[in-house]
C-alpha cells in the first residue's frame, strides 16, 4: 500500500472542519477512540479519513448507513485528492466494489463491514475505523460499536472514531472509551445562517390505512411548485430539496411537479435509482442548467450533501422498519418524522446562506411529533443481528459494550427463529449451517430459502425471488410473480439493481440441474423463508379478501391475489386503520401457493390431533388437522377420558366455577369454609374460585371423570366433593366454629348467611330474624372461637329490615324506642313492649302468644 500522504490543505479548502483537524489530532494522540460532532456539510466525512490515513500505514475504513452515501463520499474524496476512484480512495457496497490493494481510505456500508469481520475478526491490515452518522442509530452501526469495542481490547493500535451531526456525545464517548475514561469529544460548531420557517398544513389527512394519501402528495407537490417559482425569481441559482418518506412518494411528487411546470429540472434521489443518476444529483448543476427541484428520501437528511439548496419542503413524514410483536411481523411503516430529523432537513437550506423551510403540517402537529427517532435496535426484527452475534461468539450481545442492549422480547423471538432454521444450538452458539447463512447478505430466513429452494425450483429462480423480497422493491398489487415478470422484461426501473443482486445470490448457491424458468416455484421459495406466513383465504368481498396466516394473523389483500385460495406472504404490515376486507393488517407482497408446496415448506407446522372442549355443560371433541392456526379439516369424534378431563380443566380455568349449578347446601358449606379459611388459615382449605380451580384434582377428580364421560354439569351436586377438602381431625369442629344455624331466644333455629368466598374480606355472617324473637338478648353471639360477631338484621313482622346491628344491648337501650314508636301502629297484633328487656321473646302475634 502506498504511503503517500493526502494533501489535507487542498482537500480541506473551503471546508470549515479543517479548523478542527489540530484538535482532532491532539485527541488521537491521547486516545485510540474519539467522538466527533459537527453539522452536516462542514466536511468531517471528507477530512477525517485522509487525516487518519496520513497518520497510519494501514487502511482506514469509514462506514456509511447507505450505499449512495458511501459511493458519493468516496467519489468526492477521490476527486479532491486528484486520484482515480478505486486507487487511493475506494468504496465497497452490496453488489459493487471499487477498491484495490493500494486503497488507503475505503468507504463501506455498515453491513459490509459486519460481514467482513466474520471472516476477519481482527481486521488485519486496518488501522482505523470511522463510524459515520451514528446519530441515526441504525442497527448495523450499533452492532459495529459493540464488536469494535471487543476488537480494541485485543488491538490497542486500532483507532475507532464515531461521528455524527447531532449526537448524545457523552453517552457514545462512554461506550467507545474504556472503563477508566470515556473517549475525548471533538465538537466542531459553526454559526448557522438564518432560517425562515413557514407552515403549510394539508387540507386532507397525510395518512390512511394504505399509507400516504394521494391528496397529501398533491398538496406537497403544489406547495413545492409554487414556492420554487418564488424562490427562483429571487435567486436563479437556488435549488429546492423536498423530503418524502419513501421512494414511491418521491416518484409521485416528482411526477406531479413535472406536470405542473417545465421550468425546472425535477430530479429524484433515493436508494433505488441507478448510481449514475444519484451521482448527477449530488454533483450539482452548471450555470446553464435549469433550476433544480430534488425530491428525496431521508438519505439526504444528513448522509449526503446536495449543493445549491436554499429551500426545503418537508412532508414531516419518515419511513422506518418496525416490528409488530403481537402479529410477529416486521415491515416498513410511515409515521411522523421526529423533530430532530426535521431540524436536520431544514438545515440543508442554510448551508451556503440564508434559507427557508416549508413544513407541510401545522405547528401543533409538528410539536406533537417525537423528539428523536427510535433506535432501530428497539423496533426491528433481530434475527439477522442475533445470528451475527452468535457467529461472533457473543450470543445476544453478552459482554459487548453497546449503546443499548438488544430488547429481551425481540431477542427471544429472534432466537426462536434461528433455532428453527438450525442456525444456532441450544446454547445460542452458531452452527455450521448458521455460519453459512450469516455470510449470505440477506435475512437468515431468506438465506435458508435460497439454499433449500435452489435444489427444488432452480438456483436462478430462488435467487431472483430472494433478491426481490430482500431488496424492498415496489410490488404492484402485492403480486411477486407479476413483479418478477416486469423485472425480467426490464420494464421496472429497479430491474438493473435487482438483476445484479440476483446474480450475486445465485453465485452463492450450487448450480442445480434442470433449472426451471417458469414461476410456479415463487410461492414455495417464499414459504420456505416464512412458513408461518402461509395463508388461507377465509373471506372474500367486493373490496378484496381476508387471509388467515399460519401464525394466527388475519390480513387483507386487494387485486388478483384475492381470488387465490392459498398464498405465501413475504410482507405483511399492520394497517393504520381497518384494512382491505375488514382486516387489521395488509398483505404487501405474496405469491400463489399450491397445497403440495404448502405441505413441503411447512411440514413442521402441521398437526393432526383431537381437540376436546367443554361446551354447554358437555364434552365435545373433534379431530382437527391444522397448519399452524389454519384449520384444514375437522370431524366429530369421541374424546378419550384424558382428553375429556383436560377439556373440563381448561373450561374451568377459562370460565371459572360459574359453569356449575351450586345447590343451597353446597353453597352454604363453601361459604362456611371460606370464613374459617379467612379467620384461621391453614389447615382450612382455600375455597375461593382460584383456590378450587387450582386444586381440581384434589376435590373434584371423580366428577371430572363423570363430566368427561358425558354427564352434564347440571347433574353434579358439589356438596360431597367439597367435603373432601375438610381437614381432619380439625373438621370435627366445623359445626362448632361455623354452625349452619343459630338458636335465638324464641327457640327458633335461624340459618346463618355466611359471606361469599370471593366477596368483601371484611363481611360478617348475617342472621335475619324477627325483632320480637330476640327480646331481652343482651350479648351478641360470636363465631369462630369468638373472633367474628354475628351481624343481625332485625326484621318487621312482614320480614322487612328494621335495624342492622352487631350490638344487641345497645339497640335495646337506644334505637329500639324509635322503632317501637313507628311500628306499633302499623303492626298492632304483634308485641311492641315498652321494656324489651322484660318481654318474652316470641315469633307469634300477641293473641297466639297469650293462648
Amino acid at each position: 500500500m502506498t504511503s503517500a500522504a493526502f494533501d489535507l490543505a487542498a482537500i480541506g479548502a473551503g471546508l470549515s472542519f479543517a479548523a478542527a483537524l489540530d484538535e482532532l489530532s491532539a485527541a488521537l494522540d491521547a486516545s485510540g477512540s474519539v467522538v466527533v460532532t459537527a453539522p452536516p456539510g462542514t466536511g468531517k466525512t471528507t477530512l477525517v479519513p485522509p487525516l487518519l490515513a496520513s497518520r497510519s500505514t494501514g487502511r482506514v475504513i469509514i462506514t456509511q448507513p447507505r450505499r449512495v452515501a458511501a459511493r458519493a463520499a468516496a467519489r468526492r474524496l477521490a476527486h479532491l485528492d486528484g486520484s482515480p476512484l478505486g486507487s487511493r480512495v475506494g468504496f465497497t457496497v452490496r453488489g459493487e466494489r471499487s477498491a484495490g490493494p493500494e486503497t488507503q481510505v475505503e468507504f463501506v456500508t455498515a453491513g459490509v463491514l459486519l460481514r467482513r469481520m466474520l471472516d476477519d475478526p481482527g481486521l488485519d491490515g486496518v488501522d482505523a475505523v470511522i463510524l459515520d452518522e451514528v446519530h441515526e442509530r441504525a442497527l448495523e452501526t450499533d452492532l459495529l460499536i459493540g464488536l469494535l469495542s471487543e476488537v480494541r481490547e485485543l488491538r490497542d493500535d486500532l483507532v475507532v472514531i464515531a461521528m455524527s451531526a447531532t449526537l448524545d456525545a457523552a453517552r457514545i464517548a462512554a461506550v467507545i472509551g474504556t472503563d477508566d475514561s470515556p473517549a475525548p469529544i471533538v465538537d466542531h460548531d459553526v454559526p448557522a445562517f438564518p432560517l425562515t420557517v413557514q407552515w403549510a398544513p394539508s387540507p386532507v389527512p397525510r395518512l390512511d390505512e394504505r399509507g400516504v394519501t394521494w391528496g397529501f402528495l398533491d398538496h406537497v407537490a403544489a406547495v413545492t411548485a409554487s414556492a420554487a417559482v418564488d424562490l427562483v425569481r429571487e435567486d436563479p441559482k437556488a435549488d429546492v430539496l423536498v423530503f418524502a418518506p419513501g421512494a414511491r412518494e418521491v416518484s409521485e411528487i416528482a411526477r406531479r411537479v413535472r406536470a405542473a411546470s417545465d421550468a425546472f429540472d425535477v430530479r429524484e434521489l433515493h436508494g433505488q435509482i441507478p448510481p449514475a443518476e444519484q451521482d448527477a444529483v449530488i454533483r450539482g448543476r452548471t450555470p446553464t442548467d435549469l433550476p433544480r427541484i430534488i425530491v428525496t428520501t431521508s438519505l439526504a437528511e444528513s448522509s449526503l450533501t446536495v449543493p445549491g439548496v436554499r429551500l426545503v419542503v418537508d412532508s414531516c413524514l419518515s419511513r422506518h422498519p418496525q416490528r409488530d410483536a403481537g402479529r410477529g411481523m416486521t415491515g416498513l411503516v410511515t409515521t411522523a418524522a421526529s423533530r430532530s430529523s426535521c431540524v436536520q432537513r431544514a438545515g440543508r437550506g442554510t448551508r451556503q446562506g440564508p434559507g427557508m423551510v416549508i413544513r407541510c403540517v401545522d405547528e401543533r402537529t409538528y410539536a406533537a411529533a417525537p423528539a428523536r427517532p427510535v433506535p432501530e435496535i428497539a423496533v426491528i426484527d433481530l434475527a439477522d443481528a442475533a445470528l451475527l452475534l452468535a457467529c461472533w461468539g457473543a450470543p445476544g450481545g453478552i459482554g459487548l459494550r453497546m449503546i443499548d442492549p438488544l430488547p429481551a422480547e425481540n431477542l427471544a423471538d429472534a432466537i426462536t427463529v434461528l433455532r428453527a432454521l438450525g442456525a444456532i444450538d441450544d446454547d445460542g452458539r452458531a452452527t455450521a449451517e448458521g455460519r453459512v447463512l450469516a455470510r449470505i447478505p440477506t435475512d437468515p430466513r431468506l438465506a435458508r430459502a435460497l439454499r433449500d429452494g435452489s435444489p427444488v425450483v432452480g438456483s436462478r429462480l430462488a435467487a431472483e425471488v430472494v433478491a426481490l423480497v430482500g431488496g424492498e422493491l415496489r410490488i404492484s398489487d402485492a403480486d411477486i410473480a407479476q413483479a418478477l415478470i416486469a423485472l425480467r422484461g426490464g420494464r421496472n426501473p429497479d430491474a438493473r439493481r435487482w438483476r445484479d443482486d440476483a446474480n450475486r445470490l445465485e453465485r452463492m448457491v450450487r448450480e442445480t440441474p434442470g433449472i426451471r424458468s417458469d414461476l410456479d416455484g415463487v410461492g414455495l421459495v417464499i414459504a420456505l423463508a416464512f412458513p408461518e406466513r402461509i395463508a388461507h383465504r377465509v373471506e372474500r368481498t367486493a373490496e378484496g379478501a381476508t387471509f388467515l396466516l399460519a401464525s394466527g394473523t388475519r390480513a387483507g389483500v386487494r387485486g388478483p391475489l384475492a381470488a387465490v385460495e392459498w398464498i405465501a406472504v413475504a410482507d405483511v404490515a399492520r394497517a393504520t386503520a381497518r384494512a382491505a376486507a375488514g382486516s387489521g393488517a395488509i398483505i404487501r407482497s405474496a405469491a400463489v401457493l399450491t397445497e403440495a408446496q404448502m405441505e413441503q415448506a411447512a411440514s413442521h407446522l402441521m398437526t393432526d390431533r383431537v381437540e376436546a372442549e367443554f361446551v354447554g355443560g358437555r364434552v365435545q371433541a373433534r379431530r382437527e388437522r391444522r397448519i399452524g392456526a389454519i384449520l384444514r379439516s375437522s370431524a366429530p369424534v369421541k374424546a378419550s377420558a384424558q382428553e375429556g378431563r383436560d377439556a373440563v380443566r381448561r373450561a374451568l380455568r377459562r370460565d371459572g366455577l360459574g359453569m356449575f349449578t351450586w345447590s343451597d347446601t353446597a353453597d352454604a358449606l363453601r361459604r362456611r369454609l371460606a370464613l374459617l379459611r379467612r379467620e384461621l388459615g391453614d389447615p382450612w382449605p382455600d375455597v375461593s374460585d382460584a383456590g378450587l380451580v387450582d386444586s381440581l384434582d384434589v376435590w373434584l377428580a371423580p366428577e371430572l371423570d363423570r363430566l368427561a364421560s358425558g354427564t352434564p354439569a347440571a347433574r353434579l351436586d358439589l356438596s360431597s366433593p367439597l367435603r373432601r377438602l375438610l381437614p381432619w381431625p380439625d373438621a370435627v369442629r366445623l359445626d362448632e366454629l361455623a354452625p349452619e344455624r343459630l338458636e335465638v331466644p324464641s327457640g327458633s333455629r335461624v340459618r346463618i348467611t355466611y359471606p361469599e368466598p370471593d366477596g368483601d374480606p371484611h363481611a360478617r355472617p348475617v342472621v335475619a330474624v324477627k325483632l320480637q324473637e330476640c327480646f331481652g338478648w343482651a350479648e351478641t353471639p360470636r363465631l369462630v372461637d369468638g373472633r367474628v360477631p354475628v351481624l343481625f338484621h332485625l326484621l318487621s313482622p312482614a320480614g322487612r329490615p328494621l335495624a342492622v346491628t352487631d350490638d344487641l344491648a345497645s339497640f335495646w337501650s337506644g334505637p329500639y324506642s324509635q322503632v317501637r314508636a313507628e311500628m306499633r301502629g302499623r303492626y298492632p297484633r304483634h308485641p311492641w313492649p315498652e321494656d324489651p328487656w322484660a318481654a318474652v321473646p316470641t315469633k307469634h302475634t300477641k293473641n297466639r302468644a297469650a293462648r
